[in-house]
């Protein structure tokens, strides 16, 4: 009986060992976990128009301050045509999870920028698309 013991205790030590060496990687967000909301929906149509975007995690709603924002598309739809792109520029982050630009949005209407991110530590690409209401 006493020989039980330490076999039995050997075999436990065994696949401890062989537990901890399975390597363990933490677990990845999907891009569709985050979204880009508007700061502010409204704006006014000028032509130095300052509008801001909010990246959330959707899962805890909570913002993200230090993304990568790129590929910036500030566009007008147009009824049976292509869009009208106009120029958009970055500017520095608050630091809070809001991305701000200034865009050419003198023509009053409705303006979608299309944007990417990439989220420190996260594999994928968030990309989405916010609306803005130009008003003269």
């Amino acid at each position: 009986m006493t020989l039980a013991i330490p076999r039995l205790a050997l075999c436990g030590a065994l696949v401890a060992a062989v537990v901890a060496s399975i390597p363990v990687s933490p677990a990845q967000a999907d891009p569709a976990d985050y979204a880009f909301e508007a700061v502010q929906a409204h704006v006014a149509a000028d032509g130095q128009a300052k509008v801001a975007v909010r990246l959330v995690h959707l899962k805890d709603n909570k913002r993200v301050p230090d993304a990568l924002i790129f590929q910036t598309r500030m566009e007008m739809p147009m009824a049976g045509m292509a869009p009208m792109a106009t120029r958009i520029t970055a500017q520095k982050p608050t630091g809070d999870g809001d991305y701000p630009f200034i865009a050419d949005l003198s023509m009053p209407g409705t303006w979608t920028l299309l944007l990417s991110a990439k989220v420190q530590g996260e594999p994928g690409t968030v990309t989405g698309k916010v609306s803005f209401m130009a008003m003269p």
